[in-house]
Formats: structure tokens, sequence, C-alpha cells
């Protein structure tokens, strides 16, 4: 049996810019049009031309650019709107005009004001009116979700005869159940005087009850052929159908569906992006298809099925939308995705330094919310330039500081010294000044901090401080050292007794060198 080829309409420039907040520049209008077209969507609603003179404009401007996608613009059954309409989509080598009426009995009663005949009259009207301009005419009876059946083929009927090559079953609301649209879809098919397999049956789905893509897909099954959407499922209230979740489900699921689309699959995710920074409507993480974790993996149990094949744990790949799996990693990551993560990045560590890493993450991931790359990085970085055990002299005990906006910053060290206890109390101008005195005491002035740089390996008040000194002996020897904390006293303390330990295992050399 031949696979059905569905069309993608988006309306993403039309219907989901009524988003609240998501108002588009004329820029950004072609920009996202332009890359709509890379995506290959076959039908892009540009706009409302009689809305405004900017919708007229981005219209026009998107009907000049695009070569493959046929532009549509949307009117009511008026002559006005049909009429500027068809002026915006002058230039464009494919275009559709989508007109629309009311056919449920609250639309009629209260914003049409008007009884069944003359709904069909209006429809039959303006149809044959548009049809003057275009070839390819759309009709849509606004809330047919809520619609007598009876009467929704009535008026599909007479907009066939008047012209009409697209009819769009929209779910203005939001309010049908998949099995009650895939139904009313059929119906439409089986039902509709002068229906034949050469008018396209379409579906506009809203998600205010998160049925959208459910209604979509229960209509692709009971046979309509195009969906109309918009990207990341943006648009009134709760939202439009997410294209990319139906053009996934048919990829996903084609045997089942019988079904593909003409779309470039790789550029889903670039797509994505695009909208969401135009519109500033964040995607939330655990969105399907384009969510920040849709493909991300952080318990370890996971991470390691995926290691070992991915499709224990992915029915997609995510290169084929243009993203890659991710193995996040956090509390719950095991060694396998920590060595994983660091061979990607050139740490070829042995097992019991990977284990050092791993558990020093989970560590960190008690403290913060999320792990960086960089976080990690850092982690593999100090444990590679860790001291050997027969280098460790000096070991910080205790530390304890005294600060506030009244009073000079005080620091009590206590240190272990080749087995002998030292303390001693500093005052500085800051809590690390304080501390780095503290310990310079303990030790007998042997050694001077000469520089000091702190720097925080991600943003966040929870960051990683990574601090790297340099200190000199009574010789005038330097020696740098760096260390990792998410507390900046203890970075500082950690890097400075490091440096002190490299400094006397140079000392302890040197006399060892003299005595042969």
């Amino acid at each position: 049996m031949e696979k059905k080829v569905i069309r993608i309409f988006d309306t993403t420039l039309r219907d989901g810019e009524q988003s609240p907040g998501a108002t588009l520049s004329h820029k950004e209008k072609i920009l996202i049009a332009q890359q709509l077209e890379r995506l290959n969507v076959d039908i892009i609603e540009a706009g409302f031309p009689v809305a405004s003179k900017d919708d007229f404009k981005a219209v026009n401007e998107i009907a000049k650019i695009l070569k493959k996608s046929i532009v549509c613009a949307l009117a009511r059954c008026k002559k006005e709107d049909i009429d500027v309409a068809a002026k915006a989509l002058e230039p464009a080598k494919k275009k559709r005009i989508h007109v629309f009426l009311a056919t449920s009995p609250i639309h009629m009663k209260y914003k049409l004001k008007m009884d069944e005949s003359q709904v069909l009259e209006e429809a039959e009207k303006w149809v044959k009116y548009a049809k003057q301009f275009a070839e390819d005419i759309e009709f849509s009876p606004e809330d047919a979700g809520r619609s007598n059946p009876e009467f929704l083929y009535k008026v599909l009927s007479v907009a066939i005869k008047a012209g009409a090559t697209t009819l769009n079953i929209p779910d203005t609301v939001g309010y049908t159940e998949p099995a009650e649209y895939g139904k009313l879809i059929k119906g439409i098919i089986e039902n509709t005087p002068g229906y034949h397999k050469g008018i396209i049956i379409s579906t506009h789905c809203h998600d205010d009850l998160g049925l959208s893509v459910a209604n979509s897909l229960a209509a692709i099954d009971a046979g309509a052929t195009q969906v109309e959407g918009t990207i990341n499922g943006i648009g009134e209230r709760a939202g439009n159908t997410a294209l990319e979740e139906v053009i996934m489900n048919l990829h996903s699921r084609e045997n089942y569906f019988n079904a593909t689309t003409n779309i470039n699959l790789s550029e889903i995710y670039n797509t994505s992006r695009m909208v969401s920074s135009f519109t500033s409507l964040v995607v939330q993480p655990n969105k399907a298809i384009v969510g920040r974790n849709a493909f991300a993996h952080e318990a370890g149990i996971h991470q390691h099925g995926i290691l070992a094949n991915r499709e224990v744990y992915e029915i997609m790949n995510p290169k084929t939308i243009g993203k890659e799996t991710e193995l996040v990693i956090g509390k719950h990551s095991g060694k396998a995705a920590i060595n994983d993560f660091l061979k990607k990045n050139g740490y070829d560590l042995n097992e019991p330094d990977v284990a050092e890493v791993t558990e020093r993450v989970k560590a960190l991931a008690d403290k913060k919310k999320i792990i960086f790359d960089e976080d990690v990085i850092a982690i593999a970085n100090s444990i590679t330039n860790s001291l050997e055990p027969e280098t460790v002299f000096v070991k910080l005990e205790e530390i304890i500081i005294n600060t506030g906006n009244k009073m000079k910053p005080t620091a009590t060290v206590k240190l272990s010294y080749l087995s002998h206890e030292k303390t001693a109390v500093a005052s500085g101008v800051g809590p690390v000044d304080a501390m780095a005195k503290a310990i310079s005491s303990a030790l007998g002035e042997k050694f001077e901090l000469k520089e000091y740089n702190l720097k925080a390996i991600t943003g966040g008040t929870d960051a990683l401080a990574d601090v790297t000194i340099v200190v000199s002996n009574k010789g005038g020897k330097i020696f740098s050292a760096e260390s990792l904390n998410e507390d900046i006293t203890m970075a500082s303390a950690e890097a400075l007794i490091k440096g002190i330990n490299k400094a006397i295992a140079f000392e302890k050399n040197e006399k060892g060198d003299e005595s042969k």
C-alpha cells in the first residue's frame, strides 16, 4: 500500500504570533520564513494582511523571497480582507488564500449574528470571490469541533462547489477528544457532497486540553492529508499543534501511520531554537522532541545503556533533528558516563582517578543544581594535578573565619606539619588575606603568597571557585598551585597549602642532592 504524504502547514507567523508577548519584528518574520523553507514546510501561513500594515508588508516580502513553499495569507469572508490578502500575495511563486467563517451554534449566534442559511450563502460568495485571485483556496469552518456535523457537511460542500481545494477543520478551542475528532474527519470524507480525493482535508487543533497533537494524529488515521500547527506549539491560549511532534510521530512510526512528510528533519532543532529566540518563549526542558531534556540522560543505569546501545533508551536518533544525545552529568551519574565524558574531552584517566572524579561530581551535585561540562573538566584537572601522597607535608586540619561589615576579618588555622600540630590566628583586609597570613604564621613565615587569581568555572553564585596562586620560599624560588572548591576560602586555602607542599618537596630534594 502506497504511503500517503502529509502536507505540513505552518502558521507560526500568524497563529503562533498570537501568543501573549510573542510579537515578531518584520525582519524576524522574514528570517523565520526562510528557515521554514529550509525545513521544507509545504505551506507557510505568513500572516493576516488586513490586520496591520506590518502584517501586509511581512506577507508581501515573504511572498517575494520564498521559492519552494506555498505562501498563504489569511482572510475573513469579507471583500476587504480578501482584496488585501490577494494584493499581499501578488509576488508569490506559489500562493494560497485561506478564508474562514464560523459554523458552531455559539459563534453564529453571538459573534456572526447569522443563521445557517446566511452562513451557507456567505461561504459560497466569498470562496468564489477569492478564487479569482488564486487557484489554491483553503476554507475553514471556524470552531468546527463544536459545530453540528450535518451542517458542516453542507458548508463544506458549498465551499467545494465555490472552488475550495483544501478543507481545514479547526478545533478552535481545543475541545474535542482524539476519537471524536477522528470520527468528525471520517464523517466529513464520507458524507460531504462533492468531496473527492483531489480535495485536501486538513487539521487545525489547539491545545487547551493538551490533545492537539493526539487529535491531529487521529485525523491522519481517519484520512486527513494536511496538518496545521506551529513550531514549538506556540499560539493563542495553550497553543497550537506542535508540528515537530506530529512530524516525528510520522517519521518514527511510519509503518503504523503508513504516512510520511516532505520535511527536512535535520532542520527541526535549528528552527525550534530560532522561533524560541525571536519570540522569547522558552521551550520547556521536558518538551518532546526539542526540549533540552528530550535526549538527555542522567540516571547511571540509563547512561550505561545508552553507551552500550543508543536504542536501549532512545526511540529516535537526536541527530535526525540536528541534535545530539546528552549524557547529563549529575548526582545520578555513574563511572561509565563520567569516563565517557572525560575521554571525549581528551582525558584518559586510570580507574581510581575516574572513581575520584565521579565521587567529587556527586558531592558537587548535592550542593548545586546544575553540573556544567566545565565543572567536570576542572575537577579532572585538579585530580590529575594533585600531589603524590609522599609529597604532602602540610595538611589543613581546620580553618575558622570570622568576618563582618563592622569587624576586621580574622582567620584561625590548624595545620598538621610533619606530624606536628601548628595553629595560628591572623587578621587581614579580607577572609582570604587573613587565612593566608594565618597559614604563613603557623609555618614560621617561611613562605610568602606572591600572586592570587580567582575565577568562577561557570556562572551563578554556586559556581566552582578555581584559585591559582604563586608562593615563594625564603630563597626566592616560586611555586604555582591551583585548587578547586565551591567555597572560595577553602579553594584559596587548599591552593596555598598545595603550593607550600611543592616548595617543601623542592627543598627536600635539593638537600637530598647535596648529600649525595
